[in-house]
């Protein structure tokens, strides 16, 4: 079962979407130097559909994608709701997940962020970063990590 523990409007997610980040708890990776520790635990509301739904409707005409943040320890259930979001709400998709492994059904998302933070690394917006974002294109992982990326 997902959870959530919040939810916000986000810009910087993912590049030129504007965004409903919901952030899952029960994470199981743990990353040294995590920004949220408190996701690690299996607390908050249950994330099914309807209330999925029901936060999508609260922002209806504002946002033009749901990105999933976390749920590693649930990532079939994952796969389901980028289904829902995708052919149901008619929203686009991200995941942002802690591991290396690419969805089952990628063509349900239309973005993918892979790779646990690694402190010596750094997040997205290091040179030096483990971690990559991807647009999906026809079924391919296209890199687009170079954008969050300053020159």
């Amino acid at each position: 079962m997902l959870k959530y523990y919040n939810y916000d409007v986000v810009f910087q997610e993912v590049p030129d979407e504007v965004s409903l980040a919901i952030n899952l708890t029960n994470c199981p990776n743990h990353c040294p130097d995590c920004h949220s520790p408190h996701l690690w635990e299996n607390i908050g509301e249950e994330l099914t559909e309807n209330e999925l739904s029901r936060l999508v409707d609260i922002y209806q005409g504002d946002i033009t994608c749901v990105c999933i943040m976390g749920g590693d320890a649930s990532k079939y259930e994952v796969e389901q709701l980028a289904h829902y979001i995708k052919n149901i709400l008619n929203l686009k998709v991200a995941w942002y997940s802690g591991r290396y492994d690419k969805p089952v059904n990628i063509n349900d998302f239309d973005y993918i962020k892979l790779g646990p933070y690694l402190t010596d690394k750094g997040g997205l917006k290091s040179p030096d970063t483990n971690q990559r974002f991807y647009k999906v294109v026809d079924g391919e992982l296209v890199d687009q990590t170079h954008r969050f990326q300053r020159h």
